[in-house]
C-alpha cells in the first residue's frame, strides 16, 4: 500500500466514496479509462485492487503522476490511448471505472483551451493532437458549426452564433478563447445572477466535437463489455443528460430490460443479457460531496455487472448518441 491518501489529494474526483462502496469489495484488476489527476486510480488501489490499468489519451496526466505513481510500483500500468480500445488493453477485468468529460487540470490550464474564463489558443483537445476548435470554428461551415453547437452543446440559439462567427471569421481567423467567449456573449441575452455563462454550451459542443466524446463513449461501452470477466463490474460517471442518457440505454438494453414496445406482438426471442443492474436509479452527490465539491452537482454514477453472456454490439441510435447528419460512428 502506498503512503498517499487520495482523500487528501486536490482535485478529488467526483462521486469518489459512492463509486467504492457501490462497487466494494474492491480487488483484482481494474481498468481506469479516464485516468486524469490520478483520483480514481489511487483510490481503487487503496480499496484493494491489485493493479489499475490507467488510460489516458492526454499525455500530460501521466507527466503529472510521476511524483506519486512510483510508490505504486508495477502495481500501475500506464497506457495512453483511448476508452474506445480498452479491451486491446486488458481482458477478463474485474472493473472498469469512467468519469466523463473534461478534467479539472485541463480546464485549469489557459493554453490548452478549454475554459472561457481564461485566455488561452483555441485548442480543446484532450489528446493534444489533430484538429483543434479553432480548426472547427475557422474552416468548418457555418451549416456545421451550427449543428455542432444545437446537437453537442444543446444551444438554441446555435444558428445566430454561427452566422456571428461566419461574419467575424471573414474579418480574421478566430483564434482565443476569450474571442470567442465575447462573440457568443453579444449574440445571446445578458445571463441573470445564477445563471451559467452564455458560451458554456456552445463551448461544450466544440469540445465533444474536437474530442469525438459521444463516439468515444459508445465505442467505449461496448469496449468494455468485451474487456469484463463474467462478474466484473462497470461504473460510468457523467455530467449531462446526454452521456447519462446514453449510458442508462446502453446498460437497460445489455440488461435486457427494454421491454417490448408492442404487447400484442409476436414474442421475439433475445438473447442473453450481458449485464445486471441492481440499482435503476443513478447514484448523485451527498450534501457533504456538494459542499466541498460544486463541480459534483450535475454528476450520476451507474454500476452494472458482467455476466457470461457473449458479448456483442449496440445500434448507437438505440442508445440515444446524438450523431452529425453523414457521419458513420
Amino acid at each position: 500500500m502506498a503512503a498517499t491518501d487520495p482523500s487528501k489529494e486536490p482535485h478529488l474526483p467526483v462521486l469518489l466514496r459512492p463509486l467504492l462502496e457501490a462497487v466494494a469489495p474492491v480487488s483484482g484488476v481494474w481498468l481506469d479509462g479516464t485516468f486524469g489527476a490520478g483520483g480514481y486510480t489511487r483510490g481503487l488501489l487503496e480499496a484493494g485492487a491489485s493493479r489499475v490499468i490507467a488510460v489516458d489519451r492526454d499525455p500530460l496526466a501521466f507527466e503529472l503522476a510521476a511524483g506519486w505513481a512510483d510508490a505504486y510500483g508495477d502495481r500501475i500500468v500506464m497506457q495512453r490511448g483511448v476508452f474506445s480500445k480498452m479491451d486491446e488493453y486488458g481482458q477478463d477485468l474485474d472493473g472498469v471505472v469512467l468519469d466523463l468529460g473534461v478534467s479539472s487540470m485541463q480546464l485549469d490550464l489557459a493554453e490548452r483551451g478549454f475554459s472561457f474564463m481564461r485566455d488561452g489558443p483555441l485548442d480543446m483537445r484532450m489528446s493534444q493532437e489533430g484538429p483543434s476548435a479553432a480548426d472547427i470554428v475557422n474552416e468548418a461551415s457555418e451549416e456545421d458549426i451550427a449543428n455542432i453547437l444545437f446537437l453537442y452543446g444543446e444551444e438554441r440559439a446555435s444558428r445566430r452564433i454561427a452566422k456571428a462567427i461566419g461574419r467575424a471569421r471573414a474579418e480574421a481567423p478566430i483564434t482565443r478563447t476569450l474571442e470567442l467567449a465575447a462573440l457568443i456573449e453579444g449574440c445571446l441575452p445578458r445571463s441573470k445572477p445564477g445563471q451559467s455563462h452564455p458560451a458554456t454550451r456552445s463551448f461544450q459542443g466544440l469540445r465533444i466535437a474536437v474530442n469525438n466524446e459521444y463516439g468515444e463513449l459508445f465505442e467505449g461501452l461496448m469496449a468494455a463489455e468485451r474487456a469484463l470477466k463474467p462478474g466484473g463490474q462497470l461504473a460510468v460517471v457523467t455530467f449531462h443528460s446526454v452521456e447519462d442518457r446514453m449510458v442508462k440505454r446502453f446498460l437497460t438494453d445489455r440488461a435486457g430490460a427494454g421491454g417490448n414496445a408492442n404487447r400484442f406482438a409476436p414474442q421475439i426471442e433475445t438473447e442473453p443479457p450481458q449485464f445486471t443492474i441492481e440499482k435503476r436509479k443513478a447514484i448523485g452527490p451527498d450534501a457533504a460531496e456538494l459542499e466541498e465539491n460544486p463541480r459534483s452537482r450535475s454528476a450520476k454514477l451507474r454500476v452494472a455487472r458482467r455476466t457470461d453472456a457473449p458479448a456483442g454490439t449496440v445500434d448507437p441510435k438505440t442508445i440515444g448518441m446524438p450523431m452529425m447528419r453523414g457521419k458513420k460512428t
